[in-house]
């Protein structure tokens, strides 16, 4: 769940926008700069309501971003679209707004080693000890448009045989209604195919539509998609053997992170693993995890 410019203006970069349809209608679009209070409004309000907080000096972010929703919503500006949000209740605008900020990143595989800990640490080890249960609870949080719970998924069906007889439930959540549903779709463009997708996966698992690329229905099927925000209550989770928060908490403040160890833990089966960005860490953090190095990578356990 990342922050990212979107459709500017002036000849600048044009990013395909999240939320669907033409990123700007057929106004010619003039981005206003934000005042400070407005910009320190929008800062809150991404906080409180998503716990991500945008960095002092990205108004041209939050501009470019949100002039094409304000003129869709048929507004003159942002500063329009935010006075409006400033004075009504929460609604599908404000999902909207937030939904417009987040940058929803990701690819299949990312970062290729934590899913070689997975393959051939994490899984053999949880299989060995689930033997007797023959159930595996996995979590996906912040999952985007799905790559990361499919990536999963495929590499249980293609590397383990779907482990016929056991139980595996793989969640994906996000805060964005509208991004889930692409998830769920399982529709993928050619950029996002080669965005780490191996050869052998798309082979096997995926048919061309046009220029877009189906995950097969067996797969889609393994991984349920779920709303949740990871800034309010995380209701109805089951506890988790494996949990995938990467990528998330290096848009969080100190204490956020802290808050956030804290309640995952809390969502994890006492012998349970825990795989982070590249660049999180619960060093300073958490003193409620142990760090494992595997290879150039490392996981996460709960102290026992």
């Amino acid at each position: 769940m990342k922050l990212s410019a979107g459709c500017v203006a002036g000849g600048a970069e044009n990013r395909k926008p999240l939320l669907g349809g033409a990123c700007c209608d057929t106004r010619k679009v003039v981005i206003v700069a934000l005042e400070s209070q407005e910009f320190e409004y929008l800062r809150q309000f991404l906080a409180h309501h998503s716990a991500v907080m945008l960095d002092e000096g990205k108004g041209y972010l939050a501009e470019s971003r949100l002039t094409p929703l304000a003129y869709r919503e048929g507004m003159d500006s942002v500063q329009e679209l935010l006075e409006h949000i400033r004075k009504t209740s929460f609604d599908d605008l404000h999902r909207k707004v937030l939904d417009a900020m987040m940058n929803n990143e990701t690819w299949f595989f990312r970062d290729h080693l934590p899913f070689e800990a997975l393959r051939r640490v994490i899984l053999p080890e949880l299989l060995a000890d689930r033997a007797a249960l023959q159930r595996l609870n996995i979590w996906s949080a912040a999952s985007s448009s799905g790559q990361e719970a499919y990536s999963i998924a495929m590499m249980i069906q293609e590397e383990f045989g779907g482990l016929p007889g056991w139980t595996i439930s793989i969640l994906g959540t996000d805060l964005s209604s509208a991004i889930l549903e692409r998830a769920r779709s399982g529709r993928y463009s050619q950029l996002e195919i080669n965005r780490g997708l191996p050869a052998k996966y798309l082979a096997k698992y995926f048919t061309r539509d046009g220029s877009d690329w189906i995950l097969s229905p067996v797969i889609r099927s393994k991984v349920e998609f779920r709303e949740l925000n990871l800034a309010t209550q995380w209701d109805n989770l089951p506890r988790f053997d494996t949990v995938f928060f990467r990528n998330v908490l290096i848009y969080f403040e100190v204490e956020k992170k802290r808050e956030m160890f804290s309640r995952i833990v809390s969502t994890m089966k006492p012998d349970g693993y825990l795989l982070l960005g590249a660049a999180e860490t619960t060093y300073g953090l958490s003193e409620r995890f142990v760090r494992i190095s595997w290879d150039k990578t490392a996981y996460f356990r709960p102290k026992m």
